[in-house]
């Protein structure tokens, strides 16, 4: 085996977050660009002697980055690769392959939900030991390196046949490729009741199942058509393509319109869901009824019990800071734990691994429990579908009963994408220094409580983490937050999440837009979004 070493320069770039370092594929296809950020990892955590897993969403790029990645493992020491067959792992399934294994963490290689192709996006993260997305002292140490870095060692040598299952060896390094399904299937049959479900299936239940030609295809097929029997064909655009098919593999009503026209028209089936480019976010929509994130999570957790992997009961719940407080009325009804986490999955494996939460849940389509430490779309679209067949009720006739319950949190979410990121900047700085004057405000025939810009205090760990989202809390319950999102590589995004809630019987069953129009034009009243972004309209609304 022949080892380089190769002198290089340092990379200049975006900060690599809990979700990794995402830039344009040909970014990361330039002069040493990978190299350099897989020789920061390794740099940073390590590589002699350990093992690792290694997978990616399928996108462009990511069979061609997964051999340098091997090779570089090899050169910098690696005992041991276990990669998913073709380089695909979805990014639950990584996960629990780090667990399962208990190897010293894992490269994924994906850019989340983003679009695929040659000239979309790619992305590369390291998860720990845990599972779970390495946290930000980790990842700061990896850009500290990026900046300084001035040589990476690569192994000279033929690529390595990812296409079938089986051990091999690079070097002295053991390059193990496994099926990237089967062990992530095993773990959800121990969780569900799949007899249950299998039975609700030969009874007439149908279902669409819509993978966005992303990673979580083959997962679908194995779990739902082979092993619960639904019908073929359930899965839809389940065969992974390098461009997603030219679809934008994001599971919301905007991207997902095909099967949002197919659950509202006039032969729609009982179940839809979709998922996204690396498997760790879902969409859930009944016969004619839209599921929000928020609620999805809520009723989750309110029937978590009936399946088998949570009959004990949850030990907490914990939610972003943007979710709307549906869970944590049910949590507060269970009489269990309740927690309010910045956005990252992080925070949440913090608490999940101190045994403080159970179900952990996000606005932005990702929900999940302490399985793994990755949000998981399948295992959401499983836990639904174990509350369908033990509940023998619609999607919406569960929702109802849960809102005459609890009430409802009227919620949605406006993205306006791609705005100038100095525009951007100056709005949310703008804001920030008029939120000491707005408590006592009326607008829109609200009265301004309480704003702030939400700063956490981990209970697990004591880190502090500051300027998370701006918060405008109005005194009959309803609430607005806007911040920045950092998951695309054009821009800044503007999220704005809105939120209404009322306590029922009366007024649970309007359009969630038509509820929260005065709280949406109170936001743009307030934060001034046409003025410094130009913009009128949401690219996006969720």
């Amino acid at each position: 085996m022949t080892v380089t070493t190769i002198a290089t320069q340092p990379i200049a770039g975006q900060k690599p977050g809990t979700s990794g370092l995402r830039k344009k594929t040909p970014v990361f296809m330039g002069v040493h660009y990978l190299e350099n950020f897989v020789q920061s990892i390794f740099d940073v955590v390590g590589a002699a002697g350990k093992t690792f897993v290694l997978g990616g969403d399928g996108r462009y790029f990511n069979d061609r980055a997964a051999q340098v990645i091997l090779r570089m493992a090899a050169a910098n020491g690696a005992a041991r690769i276990i990669v998913g067959q073709g380089a695909l792992l979805s990014t639950p399934a990584a996960s629990h392959l780090i667990r399962l294994n208990k190897t010293d963490g894992g490269i994924i290689m994906s850019a989340s939900h983003n679009p695929g192709g040659p000239h979309e996006d790619f992305g590369v993260k390291f998860n720990m030991p845990n599972g779970g997305p390495a946290p930000e002292a980790v990842t700061e140490a990896m850009f500290d390196r990026t900046t300084r870095i001035s040589e990476y060692r690569i192994v000279e040598a033929q690529d390595i046949d990812l296409s079938r299952i089986g051990r091999t060896h690079l070097g002295d390094m053991v390059v193990d490729v496994v099926d990237p399904v089967s062990d992530y299937a095993t773990l959800m049959e121990s969780l569900f009741d799949f007899d249950a479900i299998r039975a609700m299936f030969a009874r007439g239940f149908r279902m669409r199942m819509d993978s966005m030609c992303a990673v979580t295809g083959p997962y679908a097929v194995e779990i739902l058509e082979r092993r619960l029997g639904a019908a073929p064909g359930t899965c839809v655009n389940a065969t992974p393509l390098p461009d997603f098919g030219g679809m934008h593999p994001d599971p919301n009503p905007t991207w997902a319109k095909a099967l949002m026209d197919e659950m509202f028209g006039p032969a729609a089936p009982d179940f839809g869901a979709a998922s996204d480019g690396d498997g760790d976010r879902n969409m859930v929509v009944g016969r004619g009824i839209y599921v929000s994130p928020s609620d999805s999570l809520a009723v989750l957790a309110a029937n978590a019990h009936l399946a088998k992997g949570y009959k004990a009961g949850l030990k907490g719940v914990a939610r972003s800071m943007p979710t709307s407080a549906a869970a944590d009325r049910v949590a507060d009804a269970l009489g269990i734990g309740k927690y309010e986490t910045p956005t990252g999955w992080k925070f949440f494996g913090n608490l999940l691994d101190a045994g403080r939460a159970t179900i952990c849940g996000e606005e932005s389509f990702g929900t999940g429990s302490d399985h793994v430490r990755e949000k998981d779309g399948l295992w959401a679209i499983l836990l639904w579908l174990n509350i369908l067949a033990v509940r023998g009720e619609s999607v919406a006739d569960i929702l109802k009963a849960h809102w005459a319950r609890f009430g409802r949190n009227y919620y949605s979410r406006h993205d306006f994408e791609a705005i100038e990121t100095a525009r951007a900047d100056a709005m949310m700085a703008d804001l920030r220094g008029r939120l000491a004057s707005l408590p006592g405000a009326q607008i829109e025939g609200m009265t301004i409580a309480a704003a702030d810009d939400f700063a956490y205090t981990d209970p697990v760990d004591g880190s502090v983490s500051l300027k998370q989202g701006v918060r405008i809390l109005f005194a009959d319950g309803s609430r607005i937050v806007l911040r920045l999102s950092g998951t695309g590589t054009e821009g800044a995004t503007l999220r704005v999440y809105l939120e209404r809630y009322v306590a029922g019987p009366d007024g649970l069953d309007r359009d969630a837009q038509e509820a929260l129009a005065p709280v949406i034009r109170a936001a743009h009243a307030l934060a001034g979004i046409t003025r410094f972004t130009g913009r009128e309209a949401p690219n996006v609304v969720t």
